[in-house]
């Protein structure tokens, strides 16, 4: 390689792709920052992640480019930000961009003073357009450095104040809340194929758990009819991939035809969480098949040897972006002989299907009754038509040349999946998902989990990045998670000790907000919280919500007190913009929906929950012991040779019984 620069000594794919970049870049840290100093120049901060097709795009254009490198490197100090290492960072320069144009994405591009205050930015600039961008900054700093000033003291105010709701304790937990808040929300939605009414699409799976949630309680027939259009939408879409399992990040078309082609552990997580809980609602099997093909894929591609799940799969491979999942006519015939008609109006190898260059993305629009049908077979001799189809183009296409993998582990990201995986094994009952799920598990508390509630975000050769509070959040979800399907209670202490350490160093009483970061880790120019949930939810509401689960357990009031300050705040928020505080309308239906307390106590807790938990609602919260316990749950309720089903609401306990239908129509009772 012609260049290299400081990046070679990291190891984030993302930082490593730019390693041999002719700009001399830097990774962030404080010998970077007080290098900036030093030389008194601007710093331009520039943050995406591996999978991300425009900043490989920017990259080629721009940062493999000698003359805008030469300008890059005379005037600025460049910072490559890896925005899954370092999404604190990203948060705060996100912030600002978004302040200063009203958008954001990446690549994300933001100038800065040596003391890190943001000055100026944006997303993707084109190459004629950046070198714009650079020469007038670097002259205005050299020229007006006081004008530069004053802007860095703008946007630095203005971050202060972005996205911060306050408690207001006089605000009540009110169904009509969520009422309103769907109602706005159904203005905005696609009824033909799903999803929001615009594009691009995001899958956003919360949105439609909280759905879900609601719809329960709230039967609502164009609610439902949304759910179930959006689900089966994006599973015959080119979004999914038909012939290995996962979804893309999102579609750029309003029928979730033409993704851009990254597949991320997050997308494909909770999107096992969402098709799973809609089967527990409607036993669908698309949906089913959907969970099963999506763990397939995470298990196959993005697993390691110690099941850590990995974070990305590239849009990109050989530089083309799809270039892996896409097919053209000729090689599908070649491939398919006899089976080829059939397969081609199964997946539209046909104007519906094209996509661009002869390929074509494959995509459903019908149900199977309608292709059997039309081929004069019945359903399960098209599905083995199709499975054996798959199995050919799933061997083929291994030939080719892979996209990028991004071999991170994030906590986050494998507590979302950790999670995932046990509450698909509640509703399917297979022993195998257990298994991932389990050891996944533990495989992140034995190797993210340092003792003294203390958590990494992410393990890496060089270094190890300290948790922020998604990592906390989803961990915790996850160990809960792991609780229910094992009955081992020393997971539930684990995330006990996880909480009390995220509450200790995150949560401020004083404003009642709990931070984005550790106040005892790497301090940046403004501390941010996390309010609004997006393609994962804030990592404020989920621990809110494991806040409100934990006092439960734990019988603990502080906790409870917490969680509700918490979602007092966005109270107005979630009735004027419920897509983007879903998880918030989650819990803030846990209020308003009282959660019936189900204990389980025995010898056969595991057979009693599976058969449950199928059929119980959203309010409904498990508590298991195989064991005799003092915590206050369990006290007094172990019978030896018994396995015994408390139903309790209000703090009120029915008679114990052994009987699950007996105990499935006290659960259904509204008044104990």
């Amino acid at each position: 390689m012609k260049h290299t620069n400081q990046l070679i000594n990291e190891s984030s794919p993302y930082l490593l792709q730019h390693a041999h970049n002719p700009v001399n870049w830097y990774a962030w840290n404080n010998e970077t920052i007080e290098l900036a100093k030093k030389e008194n120049k601007i710093i331009l901060v520039s943050i995406g992640y591996s999978a991300c097709h425009w900043c490989h795009v920017m990259e080629h254009e721009s940062f493999e480019n000698e003359e805008v490198a030469a300008i890059m490197n005379q005037h600025f100090i460049n910072v490559k930000v890896d925005r899954e290492e370092r999404p604190d960072v990203d948060m705060v320069y996100m912030g600002a961009v978004q302040l200063m144009t009203g958008q954001g994405g990446w690549p994300l591009n933001c100038f800065a003073l040596p003391d890190g205050r943001p000055v100026y930015g944006g997303t993707y600039f084109p190459k004629n357009q950046w070198v714009n961008v650079l020469t007038n900054i670097a002259d205005l700093y050299q020229t007006n450095p006081e004008k530069v000033f004053e802007y860095a003291e703008n946007l630095t105010e203005g971050l202060l104040n972005l996205e911060n709701p306050k408690e207001n304790s006089e605000t009540t937990f009110e169904m009509d809340s969520l009422r309103k808040s769907v109602n706005k929300w159904k203005q905005l939605v696609d009824e033909e194929n799903g999803g929001p009414n615009r594009a691009p699409k995001f899958p956003l799976p919360n949105n439609y758990l909280f759905l879900l949630q609601y719809n329960y309680f709230e039967t609502n027939s164009s609610i439902k009819k949304h759910i179930d259009t959006t689900l089966t939408k994006m599973a015959y879409g080119g979004i999914y991939d038909q012939i290995g399992g996962g979804f893309a990040r999102y579609s750029t078309d309003m029928i979730w035809k033409v993704p851009h082609f990254e597949k991320m552990l997050y997308d494909n997580a909770q999107l096992i969480s969402l098709y799973t809980q809609a089967y527990k609602q409607t036993p669908n099997e698309l949906y089913k098949d959907i969970v099963y093909e999506t763990i397939a894929f995470i298990k196959r591609e993005l697993c390691n040897a110690e099941f850590g799940f990995y974070s990305a799969l590239d849009a990109d491979s050989e530089g083309v972006e799809g270039k892996f999942y896409v097919w053209q006519k000729e090689e599908l015939e070649s491939l398919l002989t006899t089976n080829f008609d059939v397969f081609a109006d199964y997946y539209n190898i046909n104007e519906l299907g094209y996509w661009e260059d002869d390929n074509y993305v494959l995509m459903r629009n019908e149900d199977d009754t309608i292709i059997a049908a039309k081929h004069s077979l019945s359903i399960s001799e098209l599905k083995n038509k199709v499975n054996d189809c798959k199995e050919i183009l799933l061997k083929e296409r291994n030939k080719r040349t892979r996209p990028g993998l991004d071999h991170k582990i994030l906590a986050s990201w494998n507590g979302l999946t950790c999670k995932a995986l046990a509450e698909a094994y509640l509703v399917f009952e297979d022993e195998s998902i257990k298994e991932l799920a389990l050891n996944n598990a533990n495989y992140l508390l034995k190797n993210y989990c340092i003792g003294s509630g203390n958590l990494l975000r992410v393990i890496n050769e060089n270094t190890s990045i300290n948790g922020f509070l998604d990592d906390y959040a989803f961990v915790i979800d996850a160990f809960i998670s792991i609780y229910l399907i094992t009955a081992d209670f020393n997971w539930l202490e684990t995330a006990l000790e996880l909480t009390n350490y995220a509450i200790s160093n995150f949560y401020d009483v004083t404003a009642k907000t709990i931070y984005y970061t550790d106040k005892t880790k790497e301090k940046l120019i403004v501390r941010k919280a996390e309010w609004s949930d997006n393609v994962i939810p804030a990592s404020s509401s989920q621990m809110a919500i494991n806040l409100n689960t934990l006092s439960i357990y734990f019988d603990d009031a502080k906790y409870k007190q917490i969680a509700e300050e918490l979602l007092k705040s966005v109270i107005k928020e979630i009735e004027q913009y419920g897509a983007g505080y879903s998880n918030w309308a989650i819990l803030l239906l846990q209020k308003v929906q009282p959660q019936t307390e189900v204990v389980i106590v025995g010898k056969n807790v595991n057979e009693k929950l599976l058969a449950l938990y199928k059929y119980t609602p959203p309010n409904v919260i498990f508590a298991l012991s195989s064991e005799p316990s003092d915590l206050a749950i369990f006290k007094n309720r172990y019978e030896n040779g018994k396995t015994n089903l408390f139903i309790c609401k209000n703090h009120s306990c029915l008679l114990p019984t052994e009987n699950i239908n007996e105990a499935l129509t006290l659960i259904g009772k509204n008044n104990i």
